[in-house]
């Protein structure tokens, strides 16, 4: 009987025994000094406030140990994929990774949470221990004298916290509990899985299995970090700008569920795309809905390519939310499809406009219920206002 070798081999080898523990400080040290870094195909930050808040309190009172991080350590530095930092997700200078670079497969989220506390990121600026109700939470008024600012509390430098005691003429009442708290914080372990110089692959494959399967978002910007654009991030250079447009406009709450904060965006360079790179004929299955994002189409551009389309999606966007600003037409907007409509429209249509045509199609129409069909017909109807 004939035994695969590739049998043989999977038991000669068993990845739990390289597990380890890091303590949340020097994850954070190592955080900021760029030696623990994100691959590419890494989504954006996705937690809301309350999610990095319910991580501290855990973290302070739970009773179990927080679920392991995942690290690919990079041996050998030629196979790594590239890397982006924390937070700005700026590119790694591929010379600067060193044998035993740390990249982190599962465990984001975590750790983001974690560091914008020590680096006193204005994010959590309404983050406080209170000590009254001990608790982290989420606070709307002014900061009160029994509440302790989270980037204060477990800021890189302790002085700051000491400081920060004295001027509020608390440090007599606070400083010993805020110092015992500091200190857990600080020293709480993560456990740590590792494995070495895994392909990009081989990373999602792990990914997914921790994450039951994974979800569009990794798959939409797997396809991005696969074309060799190394020098291209589609968070920072569209989805950011994307969202941050919308929030401009108090539109951001369209976004539901969150893998949706990538899949509209991605829908809406469609238009664009036909615009600039069909010529403006457009095909129904270019439509601005998720269904029908074309990330093979858009990542088998030339970057330059790729970035005209992202400036006139962004500028078409704008046009968009100008208009249902101006129009007074903001209660008829209970679902995005209307602005990555308009969007779509504003592409095509960059001047002659019909806006009380348009007034009308956002007055009258309505996607509840809608198939996929009846949607990419209303947005070939729209193209023809």
């Amino acid at each position: 009987m004939r035994i695969n070798p590739k049998l043989i081999f999977a038991t000669s080898y068993n990845p739990t025994k390289k597990s380890y523990q890091m303590p949340i400080q020097e994850m954070c040290k190592k955080i900021s000094e760029n030696t623990i870094t994100l691959p590419l195909y890494q989504r954006d930050v996705s937690w809301s406030l309350q999610k990095s808040v319910d991580l501290l309190n855990y973290q302070l009172f739970g009773k179990a140990p927080v679920a392991p991080i995942s690290i690919n350590l990079i041996v050998k530095t030629e196979l790594s994929v590239p890397q982006v930092s924390f937070i700005d997700r700026e590119i790694i200078d591929k010379s600067t990774i060193k044998s035993s670079h740390q990249s982190i497969v599962d465990g984001q989220q975590r750790l983001t949470t974690n560091f914008k506390a020590y680096t006193n990121n204005d994010d959590f600026r309404n983050i406080v221990l209170d000590v009254s109700s001990a608790s982290f939470k989420i606070v709307k008024a002014a900061i009160k004298d029994h509440q302790i600012p989270v980037g204060i509390l477990l800021n890189e430098d302790r002085n700051i916290l000491q400081q920060y005691l004295i001027n509020k003429k608390t440090f007599n009442d606070l400083y010993a509990v805020a110092i015992d708290v500091r200190s857990k914080m600080m020293d709480y372990n993560y456990t740590i899985n590792q494995a070495e110089d895994l392909t990009e692959d081989e990373q999602i494959e792990w990914f997914e299995v921790l994450n039951n399967a994974g979800s569009k978002v990794t798959a939409l910007q797997m396809s991005f970090s696969k074309l060799k654009l190394h020098e291209f991030d589609i968070y920072s250079e569209y989805i950011k700008p994307f969202q941050q447009l919308m929030s401009d406009y108090a539109m951001e709450g369209l976004f539901s569920p969150f893998t949706t904060n990538v899949s509209y965006p991605i829908a809406s360079l469609n238009p664009a795309f036909e615009v600039i790179v069909n010529n403006k004929l457009h095909k129904l299955n270019y439509a601005p809905i998720p269904s029908d994002t074309k990330e093979s189409q858009l990542t088998s551009l030339e970057v330059d390519i790729l970035r005209n389309i992202i400036k006139l999606s962004i500028s078409s966007l704008k046009l968009a939310l100008e208009f249902i600003s101006n129009k007074n037409l903001e209660k008829y907007i209970d679902r995005i499809d209307y602005i990555l409509y308009l969007s779509g429209y504003f592409c095509f249509n960059s001047t002659n406009q019909d806006f009380d045509k348009l007034v009308y199609w956002v007055e009258t129409t309505n996607f509840t219920n809608k198939s996929n069909g009846q949607r990419r017909k209303m947005f070939g109807e729209l193209l023809n206002i």
